[in-house]
C-alpha cells in the first residue's frame, strides 16, 4: 500500500496523510480543518464569543456577550456563556457550547465532590489545573477542527496576597494568569486592546476603578468588539438584549441585573 510504501519526509504527519487520502477538506471559510462524511458539506458547529474578564477594586469583572453562530448564521442571541462552578469561581466559555458545557458541568461536580469529601475548598492550583486537564483531554477534538474551546477562569483565593484571580488557556490546555486583564473568542483582540488603552492611558486604571466604572469599561468593550466581529453579539438596543456579567469577590459571586447594565450603558453613552 503506499501509506507503507511512503518514504517521503512527511509520511508521518498524520493531517498530511488525511488530506492525501482525501479524510480531510479544507474550507478557507470555516478556519480550520474539518472532516469529510462521504464527500457531504460538513455540518457546521456552533460557536460561543466573546468573553472577558478584569480586575477592579471591588474584586474581579467577568462578562460575556450572548450570540451563538454557526458559519455565517446567528444560532442564539441569548447564550450563557459565563458560568458559575462554585461559590467563588467562574468559568466564560469561547469555542464549542457543547464542549464548554459540559466541562463546566464536570468542574462543577469535581470541586463539589472534593469539598463534600475533604470537608474543605480545593486549592486554587488544584482548580485551574483540572479546567487544564479537560482541556487537554479535549485536544483530539481539536485536532479535527471541532469541540475547541478557550476558556476564560475568575477565582477568589482568600488565602492569597492578591486574591482576585484571572487565567486564560489555549485549547491545549496551557494556563496563563493574567495580571490586570485577559479576553477571548473572536473579538477577543478588540477587548485586550481596549482594555489595554484603560488600563495604560484611562483616566483610571482597571484595579482602582468602582463597580460603576468597570461595568462601564466591560459594556464599551463588548460593544466596541461587535461592531468589528460579526460574531460577537455586542448590545442590541432594539432586543434590550445585554452581555451577561458577574461579579466575583469575596463575598461570592453576583449577577448584576438587567436595569443596572441598562441605566450604566445609557449614561455612558
Amino acid at each position: 500500500m503506499e501509506l507503507l510504501e511512503s518514504n517521503s519526509a512527511d509520511a508521518g504527519d498524520f493531517v498530511t496523510l488525511l488530506r492525501r487520502f482525501g479524510a480531510l477538506r479544507e474550507d478557507k471559510h470555516l478556519q480550520g480543518h474539518l472532516p469529510a462524511v462521504g464527500g457531504r458539506q460538513p455540518v457546521v458547529e456552533t460557536q460561543a464569543t466573546t468573553v472577558l474578564a478584569f480586575k477592579f477594586s471591588n474584586g474581579v469583572l467577568i462578562a460575556g456577550d450572548r450570540r451563538a453562530t454557526a458559519g455565517n448564521v446567528v444560532m442564539y442571541d441569548r447564550a450563557d456563556k459565563v458560568l458559575e462552578i462554585d461559590r467563588h469561581s467562574v468559568m466564560a466559555i469561547a469555542g464549542s457550547p457543547a464542549t464548554a458545557w459540559e466541562m463546566a458541568r464536570v468542574l462543577e461536580h469535581s470541586f463539589q465532590f472534593y469539598r463534600r469529601s475533604q470537608l474543605q475548598e480545593m486549592s486554587l492550583e488544584g482548580k485551574v489545573r483540572a479546567l487544564s486537564k479537560l482541556l487537554r483531554d479535549n485536544l483530539g477534538m481539536v485536532l479535527q477542527g471541532v469541540g475547541v474551546v478557550v476558556p476564560l477562569f475568575a477565582t477568589y483565593d482568600h488565602g492569597a496576597d492578591d486574591p482576585a484571580k484571572v487565567f486564560f488557556y489555549d485549547a491545549m490546555g496551557a494556563q496563563f494568569e493574567a495580571t490586570d486583564f485577559a479576553a477571548s473568542g473572536s473579538g477577543g483582540p478588540s477587548v485586550r486592546s481596549i482594555l489595554y488603552y484603560e488600563n495604560a492611558w484611562g483616566k483610571t486604571p482597571l484595579r482602582e476603578l468602582d463597580e460603576k466604572g468597570a461595568l462601564t469599561i466591560a459594556l464599551r468593550a463588548l460593544d466596541t468588539a461587535a461592531e468589528a466581529d460579526t460574531a460577537t453579539g455586542g448590545i442590541d438596543r432594539q432586543g434590550k438584549i445585554f452581555p451577561v456579567v458577574k461579579i466575583v469577590n469575596q463575598d461570592g459571586i453576583t449577577t448584576v441585573p438587567y436595569d443596572v447594565l441598562s441605566s450604566s450603558f445609557q449614561a455612558a453613552i
